[in-house]
């Protein structure tokens, strides 16, 4: 199977898969975990969860063996110190994210991606979560919102402190409320402040994941750009 070509130096590749896939399909994939991604696995108590996992964790794992040229079973992941998996012996950084039906992944060359996608669907809660995780100005911006735009406006804003979040490997050992990102219907993907400071250090790009869904990047530097990449391995 021919590989892929690596990202340019300011490039991100994101690529996009459905999760919902055939038993062949699983059990091919599931082929291609670890021991300790099959126990993983394992340990979901609902089917449709365990089945997410499989399919969006085989799938990185066809995806990256394309990329490096080597078998995917073969691929070890080391971790960093909040626990993100990274690839040894390379360049090559990549991120991972699932939610509904769908998975994405991101691959940068050198410098650390974060990405993230949400399925926008409704929330009881949305302004108890909003006041307890974002930024303030955030929260004030959400509520000030049309309250058919608060849902989708939560989850850009979600996405997108998510892949920062992500693309620093703190996963939740980062506070949520230190920095604040753009939200609004039409408003362009941006970070306004990171600890009160302005966020010209890193790049926050915006996906277009498709109806229904809402996706962001997030990687240190400037002049980063995405290219959507084919689909399915």
């Amino acid at each position: 199977m021919e590989g892929f070509a690596v990202p340019a130096p300011t490039e991100i590749h994101v690529r996009y898969r459905s999760l919902e896939i055939s038993d062949a399909e699983r059990e091919a994939l599931f082929a291609l975990l670890d021991s300790e991604e099959r126990q993983r696995a394992g340990r979901f108590r609902f089917e449709s969860s365990r089945d997410a996992f499989i399919a969006s964790h085989g799938w990185l794992r066809a995806v990256l063996g394309r990329y490096l040229n080597a078998d995917p079973r073969s691929i070890e992941f080391t971790s960093g110190k909040r626990g993100k998996p990274a690839l040894q012996g390379t360049p090559l950084q990549f991120n991972l994210s699932h939610s509904g039906a769908m998975a994405a992944c991101a691959v940068a060359r050198s410098e650390e991606v974060g990405i993230d996608i949400e399925k926008i669907r409704p929330m009881s809660d949305l302004e108890r979560v909003a006041q307890r995780f974002f930024h303030p100005e955030e929260s004030r911006k959400l509520l000030a919102l049309r309250e058919e735009d608060r849902v989708p406006a939560f989850f850009r804003c979600w996405t997108r402190k998510e892949a920062y979040i992500k693309a620093l490997g703190d996963g939740l050992f980062a506070p949520l409320d230190r920095f604040e990102v753009t939200l609004a219907p039409g408003e362009p993907v941006a970070f306004v402040n990171i600890d009160g400071r302005p966020g010209a250090e890193w790049s926050l790009l915006g996906l277009d994941v498709g109806p229904d869904y809402t996706g962001a990047v997030a990687i240190r530097g400037t002049d980063w750009v995405v290219r959507t990449m084919g689909a399915i391995v």
